[in-house]
């Protein structure tokens, strides 16, 4: 395998984030193990930095499909290796998900037999839950109303702040950013915040690869047309082009207004390590932006 490691790197770190992140949600469910959004929050802010922590060698830890695309468009990653990363997304999070099934497979027959929920009815949402997203959070109850374009605007919004704080957080002629080995953390923090806003209008996915995948999953395994948000396409255009479009535009706007700005305010030049990466064939799978 040509990219090897890229892949391996992207599988491992996915994995972790989809995991740790669905299964704080799955305990809450079927437990109520967390109390408020915060908690459930911070734990998916804690999955992001860990991955990054644990992968970012091997391949700079986008663990993003809306991610790696942003950097494509943005040239700061070599479009031969998208399909690679995408892959190994989209599969970290399956197998992560089939994890979660696994482990918790009686307790969700458990949960739903006390709340008679039949798999696969509406109502079986409440379980649903715990692998794909809906809009709004079934957990906010009748408190939001959130309709297709509030939902797609609020997934491409958050992811639009999440790839921005990336780049401004990974490049080296932003002066005012952290040490670079603090940049996980801070990333993962940047996680939490959108979460902890977004999370009561549509669970906050911003990430294709972490909703596609577990959503898959459970309408395979009984909850049918239940797993999915809507009866149009929601899960495609709210949870996987909604994310999409909110990172390319913000890695757009990073690479044509601010990264010039940067510059122009002396220091280093933003693009020269990217740039020497994507002239340099032997190295072409190196990528310095460590980012999930």
């Amino acid at each position: 395998m040509t990219y090897s490691k890229e892949f391996v790197g992207e599988f491992i770190g996915t994995f972790i984030i989809v995991f740790l992140g669905c299964g704080s949600v799955a305990v809450t469910v079927l437990f109520s193990a967390h109390v408020g959004l915060f908690q459930v929050a911070i734990i998916w802010g804690l999955a992001v930095t860990l991955a990054i922590y644990a992968t970012r060698r091997l391949s700079c830890a986008h663990l993003n499909p809306a991610v790696s695309i942003a950097m494509v468009v943005s040239r700061r990653m070599h479009a031969a290796l998208l399909p690679w990363y995408l892959g190994a997304q989209f599969s970290g999070a399956l197998v992560a998900a089939i994890c979660l099934y696994w482990l918790f497979y009686s307790s969700i027959l458990q949960f739903e037999a006390a709340h008679e929920i039949v798999r696969g009815t509406d109502a079986s949402v409440a379980s649903a839950m715990i692998f794909g997203e809906f809009y709004p959070n079934p957990m906010a109850g009748n408190v939001a109303s959130v309709s297709t374009i509030n939902a797609l605007f609020a997934e491409g919004i958050g992811t639009f702040g999440l790839v921005f704080m990336i780049l401004a957080l990974t490049e080296g002629c932003n002066t005012g950013k952290p040490d670079k080995t603090l940049a996980p953390f801070f990333i993962g923090l940047t996680v939490t915040a959108i979460i902890s806003i977004l999370g009561p209008l549509t669970q906050a996915g911003l990430n294709p690869a972490r909703d596609l995948s577990p959503r898959l999953l459970s309408m395979l395994s009984g909850w049918g047309k239940a797993a999915l948000p809507d009866d149009h396409f929601g899960f495609l255009t709210v949870y996987v082009l909604g994310p999409v479009i909110g990172g390319v535009l913000a890695g757009l706007l990073f690479t044509g207004v601010v990264e010039p700005l940067m510059n122009s305010a002396g220091g280093h030049y933003c693009g020269e390590d990217s740039q020497s990466a994507l002239d340099d064939q032997d190295e072409n799978r190196t990528r310095r932006h460590e980012v999930p």
